[in-house]
């Protein structure tokens, strides 16, 4: 007698049921996309995707193109709170919110390469269940680890029991044993620095003139000269010295041992800062050391990190009046795509928001993916990214990276749904198609890539060099279908998809016919533009045992 296999995964009601997802196209509006008028750097990034439109349905319309090629994907679905189900008892919104979930972290995991890395921000209410639906999705053996997120300088009391200052964001890779340790930054080698260096949190800590020397590595002192003004000198690509005219101020990635009050204390005590056991040389830079994992407290007092305090000045700078709720600051995420991630590389979020992760991307050098549904994307996620390319964007990590324009993106709308019903109930061809929409979406029913020849009028895509796809609205006929086998030849094939033909397929062995709408009607589920987190889209449950059906 065999025993089925159990496994340990987490169950709710739907569970079962999962949507036949349409994969659409995307057409871009010139209109709205943007680019700086000319380059402002080498490395310039103009291909970026601002996408609007349901995020399920735009993570399947990527699928085809982008499958395996995301390094860095970042999360911020809704915390499910209960605000948005007060009328509903906790199962079904527990429910809901996990077949939500789910649906899209499965889009996401195909998207990503295999060393790449997921992150998943959430909050006290579905922590627990995040992680294992995570679990189940990714693998136990690819969890990559947790970052607490202090997120407040002072408690919310919302939760009756205690003050709340952290969130969390889970992180996860297809393949943990291929994805990259998460480097905060470099140290020497048995060297103890006075301060921490740690990531993108820039700190600026000004001094009196004369008040700083160096201690060198043969124990002598280098006093620091500001006779000439500002000062360049890069120590360990960590430390920089600017503005010494009448007092220095040093930049540092991380966070120094001791506050601005506290220098200014040693200061007036007449006391020499020393910056000691850090190899220095005037004109000689000390390369090398050694990866310096990043911690996973992303704490005020560590790292100096952003909170939403300083999300919500962000953004009010950014917006003015129209400010945005709970916005994520620039120095979290950047802090993220900094420790996984190198310039190129393409990020993606498709909760988008404000636009912080593409703008925090942008301004990284990264190549990034933006999606959102909400009216933001047109009011704060387009004018932001404006700012950003125009380099009129002074906040966030700017002047940490210092970044100064450049690049540009271009805007992309879900089309319509293929088929619609005319007023017989019968499913037809779109009219808002045209023949050029119509090709490129049966391309992508079909798993063919979508490349028209400028010669021939039969290739409009392919799925390898010798197998191609033709699409037409016209009815063929058995002349029509004979010379394209002809000029298809014995060493090709094609795909042809027409509305109907005549004669049979066997005269023509390198050619296979099918009939639109008829060959694609089960394939997806068409007409239905918004899988967004609502009730209406959770199957009914099925009945309790010993309860009947109402009909």
């Amino acid at each position: 007698m065999t025993t089925k296999k159990q496994k340990l995964e987490l169950t709710w009601i739907g569970k079962e049921n999962r949507p036949k997802l349409e994969p659409r196209i995307l057409i871009e509006d010139p209109e709205k996309s943007y680019h700086a008028p000319h380059r402002v750097g080498e490395d310039d990034i103009f291909d970026n995707k601002l996408i609007f439109g349901d995020n399920l349905l735009a993570l399947k319309a990527l699928e085809q193109y982008y499958a395996g090629k995301v390094d860095f994907i970042y999360i911020d679905p809704p915390y499910n709170t209960g605000s948005a189900f007060e009328h509903y008892d906790d199962g079904l919104e527990h429910s809901i919110w996990l077949s939500m979930l789910r649906d899209r972290l499965e889009l996401l995991k195909r998207l990503l390469t295999q060393s790449g890395i997921i992150f998943v921000h959430i909050d006290d209410n579905e922590h627990a269940y995040l992680k294992v639906l995570l679990d189940e999705i990714f693998g136990r053996k690819n969890f990559c680890g947790q970052f607490i997120w202090e997120k407040k300088k002072k408690p919310s009391f919302l939760n009756a029991n205690m003050g709340i200052v952290t969130e969390y964001i889970l992180a996860f890779s297809p393949d943990r044993s291929c994805s990259p340790a998460f480097i905060g930054g470099l140290t020497t080698v048995g060297k103890k620095y006075p301060f921490n260096n740690a990531g993108n949190g820039i700190q600026t800590l000004c001094f009196p003139k004369g008040s700083v020397q160096f201690r060198c590595e043969d124990g002598t002192y280098e006093p620091q000269d500001m006779s000439e003004g500002a000062i360049t000198t890069r120590l360990l690509d960590q430390l920089v010295v600017v503005d010494g005219r009448n007092s220095c101020a040093f930049r540092l990635e991380g966070e120094w041992r001791y506050s601005q009050r506290k220098l200014n204390e040693i200061v007036s005590n007449n006391e020499q800062i020393i910056i000691s056991k850090v190899p220095f040389r005037p004109n000689h830079i000390k390369a090398g050391g050694e990866a310096k994992k990043i911690k996973n407290l992303l704490s005020i007092a560590h790292y100096g990190m952003a909170t939403y305090e300083d999300s919500n000045a962000e953004t009010k700078k950014l917006f003015g009046d129209e400010p945005f709720d709970y916005p994520k600051p620039e120095m979290l995420i950047s802090k993220l795509i900094q420790a996984t991630t190198n310039p190129g590389d393409l990020v993606l979020d498709s909760f988008l928001g404000s636009g912080t992760t593409a703008a925090v991307a942008h301004k990284m050098g990264r190549r990034w993916i933006g999606i959102e549904l909400g009216d933001h994307c047109h009011t704060h996620c387009i004018p932001r990214l404006k700012k950003v390319i125009d380099g009129e964007d002074s906040g966030g990590i700017t002047e940490a990276v210092d970044w100064k324009g450049g690049g540009g993106f271009r805007y992309y709308k879900l089309a319509p749904s293929l088929l619609e019903k005319d007023k017989w109930d019968n499913w037809v061809i779109s009219k808002d198609y045209n023949a050029a929409m119509l090709a490129e979406a049966v391309c992508k029913l079909e798993g063919f890539t979508y490349a028209p020849s400028d010669s021939l009028y039969w290739q409009h895509g392919h799925s390898t060099e010798q197998d191609f796809i033709y699409v037409t609205t016209a009815s063929l006929k058995h002349v029509q279908l004979q010379q394209l086998s002809d000029e298809v030849g014995p060493e090709r094939s094609l795909l042809v998809v027409c509305p109907s033909f005549r004669g049979s397929q066997s005269g023509y062995p390198n050619l296979t016919v099918k009939k639109i709408p008829k060959a694609v009607l089960n394939r997806c589920e068409w007409g239905k533009d918004d899988y967004s987190l609502r009730v209406e889209s959770l199957p009914d449950a099925p009945p309790e045992p010993g309860q009947q059906e109402l009909l």
